[in-house]
């Protein structure tokens, strides 16, 4: 396992994973790292040892070495030989010759990839954060949000369990924006890799849409084959399937991208609107009740070889539709945490209102809560969490249609609410257009 099995999660964080200083300490084969350099040589317009190493990742010291037994073999020619870095390289045929075949077995060109067996074992030293999550940083994360403290208390043991929380509600009571900010509420960076190789296969692991990069706060010498980021989040929807759950295959690029679950280790995945994807619901919780028990996953190559990864983030399944229906009791009993959003009271409700009005720079007196309390009232309508926001931008759109200085009043409510719920449109105020206007209209 190289040098990472000696570290501690506390050496992780401060110095981060340490630089290898011989091939054989990266514990991918050299042959594929040959490979690989080869490819970048082959791509670069000038190939020099410090372009390589930049690309590849690896330490000058090691690029050159690499480079050299490409020399060696007679694959490349030194053009000009200088200080180390600049030494200049460019491809024979027989170099042209071993990049076409081994595009055939597996394309992938960026960085050296790192062992599954560090990987595995970075995950699970990383998994949970170095401090536990606190009522006060629990708070702090759902601050924005009007939540009972009881709801509060679960979502914390829920973030510090690392485990897992069946989200349930009606819609509109909150369960996207609860599930969005749990993540906030865990401390600390993880380093991921861009990629890691198994039996000469690559599984692409970094990625710009799942990971944000943390910029400006690395050590000054790690394995740059490793990508500090904030803890991910991940959210799948309606859209989910079974096969998105597996290693996805590119016959044109010759290598695997990660799935959805594997990117998100260290963080957290939502499943939300469960019981709505394309695939059976029984099928898809099924896929999870491994995982979920033993905190790994497998994962199968096109060749039908089965891996183990580890699964280790915070997993939120989000659904307003009744547990009862579609969940059987032996899924349940994995779920670490349970908790059902109900509808809020017109005292939450109005401090719901006051929040997302202040939010926009605006200022909502009681009377105006008060005239719109009358209105659900008034139409038998329930409260919901998610429905101030929503008043409040048709009050905005408005506004700014009417050419109005942005406010809150009864008659803008009167009106968000006519165009939010929806009212019929009669011709009782109905004025002609000018006669010419309606004649161009015609024509």
């Amino acid at each position: 396992m190289g040098n990472l099995s000696f570290l501690t999660r506390a050496e992780i964080e401060s110095l981060g994973p340490p630089t290898p200083e011989e091939l054989v300490e990266t514990e991918v084969s050299e042959a594929f790292l040959r490979d690989l350099a080869l490819k970048h040589v082959a791509a670069l317009a000038d190939p020099t040892t410090a372009n390589v190493a930049e690309r590849i990742h690896l330490p000058l010291a090691l690029t050159d070495e690499l480079l050299y037994q490409l020399y060696r073999e007679k694959l490349i020619e030194i053009r000009l030989q200088s200080a180390i870095g600049l030494t200049r390289y460019a491809m024979l045929d027989l170099g042209w010759e071993r990049v076409a075949r081994s595009h055939t077995r597996c394309g992938y060109v960026g960085p050296a990839p790192v062992t599954l067996n560090d990987y595995a074992h970075m995950m699970r030293l990383q998994a949970a954060p170095s401090r536990p999550a606190s009522m006060t940083n629990v708070r702090n994360a759902f601050s924005d949000l009007v939540l009972p403290e009881s709801l509060l208390q679960t979502l914390g043991c829920a973030i510090n369990s690392r485990s897992s929380l069946f989200l349930t509600g009606l819609p509109g009571t909150g369960k996207t924006a609860i599930s969005e900010r749990m993540n906030a509420a865990v401390s600390g960076a993880i380093w991921v890799p861009y990629a890691i190789e198994i039996d000469g296969q690559v599984i692409r692991i970094f990625d710009d849409h799942c990971h944000q990069r943390v910029d400006g706060k690395t050590p000054d010498e790690f394995d740059r084959r490793w990508v500090k980021i904030q803890r991910p989040m991940v959210v799948v929807g309606g859209e989910l399937t079974l096969e998105n759950t597996d290693l996805v295959w590119s016959d044109s690029s010759r290598f695997y991208e990660a799935p959805f679950q594997v990117k998100s280790n260290g963080g957290t995945l939502v499943i939300d609107e469960l019981g709505r994807q394309r695939v059976s619901c029984t099928d898809l919780l099924n896929r999870w009740i491994l995982p979920l028990e033993r905190r790994i996953d497998f994962l199968t190559l096109h060749n039908g070889k089965k891996i183990e990864v580890p699964f280790e983030q915070l997993v939120i399944f989000s659904t307003n539709l009744d547990e009862k229906e579609f969940v059987d009791e032996a899924f349940l009993r994995r779920m670490g945490y349970r908790a059902r959003l109900e509808l809020p009271t017109a005292a939450a409700y109005g401090e719901i209102f006051r929040r997302a009005a202040t939010a926009r720079g605006l200022s909502a007196d009681d009377s105006v809560i008060s005239h719109l309390l009358r209105k659900y009232e008034g139409s038998r309508r329930p409260l919901k969490c998610c429905e101030p926001r929503d008043l409040l931008n048709r009050v905005s759109d408005i506004c700014m249609l009417e050419g109005q200085t942005l406010n809150v009043s009864e008659n803008l409510i009167d009106l968000a609410w006519e165009n939010y719920f929806g009212k019929g449109h009669t011709y009782e105020h109905y004025s002609a257009a000018p006669k010419t206007q309606v004649q161009s209209a015609v024509v």
